[in-house]
């Protein structure tokens, strides 16, 4: 029916002449937004404990990896905020971690098991926004640092 009134009076021909509907667009679920929104969240986690662990500040991490400040800030603290594939690359590279998976975590590419989610869900639960690593943040980090790098994760109590 919505492609009827879509349609509208248009005529519809065939061969070279024919009408070219756009296609539907489907809306992402509620599961698929909030599965992303999960994953985010870990992402600025990660960003947040790797910066911290190194020691940088907002500012040193974006000299270290060639980004602005103001995106990193924005990274650590929104989860609707969609980096670019470049910030990502750049993050992957300083972090030595694999751009796939963090492509993943960041939301820019479907991970394709479930475990990741799992573990991306796991280590964001486990973080807290403080100064200093404690000894399970950094056990935690350590562990999915072990995920992102496609590697059997060590598991933490």
């Amino acid at each position: 029916m919505a492609r009827a009134r879509r349609e509208g009076d248009a005529v519809i021909g065939a061969g070279l002449l024919a009408f070219d509907p756009v296609p539907e667009e489907r809306p992402a679920t509620t599961a698929q937004t909030a599965a992303v929104e999960e994953t985010r969240i870990a992402f600025g986690k990660f960003v947040n404990l790797m910066r911290r662990r190194r020691g940088f500040s907002m500012e040193r991490l974006a000299e270290v990896a060639d980004l602005d400040a103001s995106e990193l800030l924005v990274i650590e603290d929104d989860v609707h905020y969609v980096p670019e594939p470049r910030t990502v690359f750049k993050l992957a590279q300083t972090f030595e971690v694999s751009q796939r998976r963090l492509m993943q975590l960041a939301g820019l590419a479907a991970a394709n098991d479930a475990g990741f989610r799992r573990e991306a869900v796991r280590f964001a639960a486990r973080s807290e926004a403080v100064h200093k690593l404690t000894p399970e943040e950094n056990s935690a980090l350590e562990a999915f640092v072990a995920v992102l790098s496609e590697q059997d994760p060590k598991r933490v109590k």
